[in-house]
């Protein structure tokens, strides 16, 4: 049998036949998608659920030209000689549902309650000498109830003080525990400056300065935005922001409004918010002192950025921060002793 010819039965060479010609590309995508670094289990950066995030405008009235003139806002780096404090103190703190109980008033009555632990504490950087120490701290019990007759419950030298609240959905009781732990952190953070040495340290609220404004070089630290307080001209200077750079000061006039700016720490590029948080300070303060906290904050803040393998919510969660809030778990008891104890101590 002959065999064919060289190139027998091979397809044809291009453009040989009636091939179709490709059309045009499909168009690029309107809206790129970008994961969230926060792990889920946390939430996220930007709280939509209330507000919308930082999408969602804010009703406060707001003063942009504190800085700057209006229409000169831009990215703000700090000045090349400022460096960060030698001491930085950190506040936060941490809650936990210990039980839910339910109250039997009789005649089929019944409230639900719950046993709740809240510490707060202030942890000291030195960042002279590279140590951070845990140097004041507060731990409280709580048993929040919308019943009007329960009393409090004991478990050994421990003592869950009934706090009555009002309220009618009762999935809402884990709120109540807030307020009152906002009262230990607002107490440590007035003890620990009172008694500091140190006349150019900076404190730092984890969250809003609320009853602090009055405290000296305090600024409040905001890692969830839920919303947004600026025009879409002064957003866009927001969301250009490179890591370690701030916006101009401008100034929210609500009644726990003050001086506030933006910042972004360094971090795993994201969404347009990603690593970003904002900061702010009493009105109580000069404008030229509002100014040099937000430039120290920018020289201070960043070195304290979290990593991701590290942290579920970096990089806005601060490493100190993230170490005191596991002393302050530690100091809350053992959750499962605690609830069998309440158990047996209800029983």
């Amino acid at each position: 049998m002959t065999s064919p010819p060289p190139g027998a039965g091979t397809s044809s060479p291009p453009g040989a036949g009636t091939s179709p010609t490709p059309g045009p590309p499909d168009p690029a995508p309107a809206v790129r998608w970008h994961v969230d670094g926060w792990q889920p289990a946390y939430g996220s950066a930007f709280d939509a659920d209330e507000m919308g995030g930082p999408s969602a405008e804010s009703s406060a009235q707001v003063q942009t030209d504190v800085e700057v003139p209006d229409d000169a806002w831009q990215a703000k780096s700090p000045p090349a000689d400022l460096r960060a404090p030698d001491v930085v103190l950190l506040v936060d703190g941490v809650r936990r549902i210990d039980a839910t109980l339910w109250t039997d008033e009789g005649n089929g009555v019944s409230h639900p309650g719950l046993a709740a632990s809240f510490a707060a504490g202030v942890v000291r950087c030195d960042l002279r000498a590279g140590q951070a120490e845990l140097v004041d701290w507060q731990v409280d019990r709580g048993l929040f109830t919308t019943s009007a007759v329960a009393t409090d419950v004991s478990v050994g030298s421990i003592r869950y003080r009934v706090r009555q609240v009002n309220v009618s959905d009762p999935s809402k009781l884990a709120l109540a525990v807030q307020a009152p732990l906002t009262e230990l952190e607002v107490a440590v953070s007035t003890r620990v400056r009172a008694s500091t040495q140190d006349d150019d340290d900076l404190l730092v609220v984890d969250g809003p300065l609320r009853k602090r404004r009055g405290l000296a070089r305090t600024i409040g630290y905001i890692k969830t935005q839920r919303g947004n307080y600026l025009s879409a001209a002064h957003t866009a200077v927001v969301t250009s922001l490179r890591p370690g750079q701030r916006s101009p000061v401008f100034k929210v006039g609500t009644a726990w409004g003050g001086y506030s700016w933006y910042l972004r720490l360094p971090g795993r590029p994201g969404p347009p918010w990603a690593g970003m948080v904002r900061v702010e300070c009493s009105t109580g303060v000069s404008k030229q002192e509002a100014i040099h906290l937000a430039d120290l904050s920018t020289v201070t803040l960043p070195r304290f950025a979290s990593t991701a393998y590290k942290d579920p919510r970096a990089p806005q969660n601060l490493i100190p921060i993230a170490g005191l809030e596991r002393r302050l778990r530690a100091l809350l008891g053992d959750p499962r002793l605690l609830h069998r104890s309440l158990t047996l101590a209800t029983a």
